[in-house]
């Protein structure tokens, strides 16, 4: 019997580089993320996310604004009439120029409040800690309350002293009524203070 060797061919294939690449890299690449609808709505919806009472605390803070700035204006644009026998200035009665200085203070405080709360209703940032916040706030708005009221008294009193030949009669007549409305104002902003500050106290 005649065998014939069997010749067995072994091929080794070297492994396709591209291939065994290009599958791995596909599998270390993370798939992309698919946006979502609910991340377009935060940013149209943070203004809605604030309580009311915010809100209306922007209101009487920039009435407040509004009012103080009236106040100390018609007292500095007051001026001396030609045909007035006496020339008069706010600067020449202590009484009128506390209430200037009262009226330029309440309106800086309420600029800064009314800052704050753009600021944190817009951007839900935290200028100033909350607790802090409600805190200075509750305090500063009486302080804000007493000087207005007390620089209307002083004003009422300083009204009955000048000569009705002044011509700053009339513009301190209209600084301390929109002096009182501005601490009506005033009242009201403590009165939301107060309340945020016992809701905080009795969590």
């Amino acid at each position: 019997m005649k065998q014939e060797g069997e010749m067995f061919v072994v091929s080794c294939r070297p492994p396709m580089a591209g291939v065994s690449l290009v599958s791995a890299s596909s599998q270390s690449q993370p798939p992309f993320p698919t946006p979502s609808p609910f991340s377009f709505s935060v940013a149209s919806t943070r203004l809605s996310t604030r309580p009311p009472i915010y809100h209306s605390n922007l209101i009487l803070r920039f009435l407040a604004l509004v009012f103080s700035f009236i106040s100390a204006l018609s007292l500095a644009a007051s001026s001396s009439k030609k045909n007035s026998p006496r020339s008069s200035s706010f600067a020449d009665h202590s009484e009128l120029l506390y209430c200037f200085v009262t009226s330029v203070l309440v309106f800086v405080y309420s600029a800064f409040q009314l800052f704050k709360g753009i600021y944190d209703v817009a951007q839900r940032g935290i200028l100033i800690s909350d607790k802090f916040s409600d805190y200075m706030s509750f305090i500063l708005d009486q302080v804000a309350g007493y000087l207005l009221i007390s620089s209307s008294s002083v004003a009422i009193l300083a009204i009955q002293q000048i000569d009705k030949t002044e011509s700053i009669l009339k513009a301190v007549i209209i600084s301390t009524t929109v002096s009182f409305v501005a601490f009506l104002v005033i009242v009201i902003c403590t009165l939301f203070s107060g309340y945020k500050l016992c809701k905080r106290i009795s969590w």
